[in-house]
């Protein structure tokens, strides 16, 4: 099957899966409200956030789909494979909550991505790669994330939480760390390195500015993870999508 990458139109946002259209666990500030309140709506504002960033920086998100067939129209909406979301950390309220912070001043924030059921490794690495091409024409010079690691299994338990961490990891509806937030074995895995090293969430970094040589490098990475990858079984990136 062939994929095309394409960056996010706000008039495609009704292809992305249900809960990246309803979650806000990056756009909103819990803090922002009272006790006992819940969002009425987070499908509006996850929609007016990405309209806000659009209007104010530009693409902020790129989004997978089957190319469609020969002598079909071609702006025909396909159902969604994949998508990846990436904005300014002034624009991610969430960003300023983390142990690891702040992000970088030189640098764009990967915020979430996912790929459907069944879909390989190779396409979460093409829309990383894709981001990175993005970024670069952009004179972006990094791309950070908050990765998650496998120990953040222990917040989850009440007798093992980190009350410290609460206003990081605060839910938001249905919105939680342990589903919003991309593994940092698979940033590692893509070409990040740790630059502010937690027991839960470091902080990764790739660097965009390393000249004319950065394309071929950022490609050579790819290319090794995606051979690895075709000899396992497909695993997630530890960002699965929901219906």
């Amino acid at each position: 099957m062939s994929v095309r990458i394409m960056p996010l139109r706000l008039e495609a946002f009704e292809q992305l899966p249900k809960h990246a259209r309803r979650c806000v666990f990056w756009e909103l500030d819990p803090a922002t409200l009272d006790a006992g309140d819940y969002l009425p709506d987070p499908e509006f504002e996850k929609e007016a956030w990405l309209s806000m960033v659009m209007l104010e920086w530009g693409s902020c998100g790129q989004i997978a789909s089957k190319t469609p067939a020969e002598g079909s129209d071609a702006d025909e909406d396909e159902p969604c494979l994949g998508y990846v979301l990436y904005a300014p950390p002034r624009a991610v309220p969430r960003a300023q909550r983390f142990p690891t912070g702040p992000v970088s001043a030189d640098a764009v924030l990967l915020t979430s991505m996912g790929v459907e059921p069944g879909q390989s490794d190779g396409l979460t690495h093409s829309l990383i790669s894709q981001v990175v091409s993005e970024l670069v024409r952009r004179g972006v010079r990094a791309l950070e994330a908050f990765g998650r690691t496998a120990d953040t299994a222990e917040l989850l338990d009440p007798d093992t939480a980190d009350p410290e961490l609460s206003p990081a990891i605060e839910a938001l509806g249905d919105c939680s760390f342990d589903q919003c937030m991309i593994g940092a074995d698979f940033l590692l895995g893509a070409g990040f390195t740790v630059v502010a090293p937690h027991r839960y969430f470091p902080r990764l970094r790739l660097e965009l500015d390393k000249g004319l040589g950065w394309k071929a490098e950022v490609e050579a990475a790819l290319e090794r993870l995606l051979k690895s990858a075709q000899l396992q079984e497909p695993v997630g990136a530890g960002a699965q999508l929901r219906g």
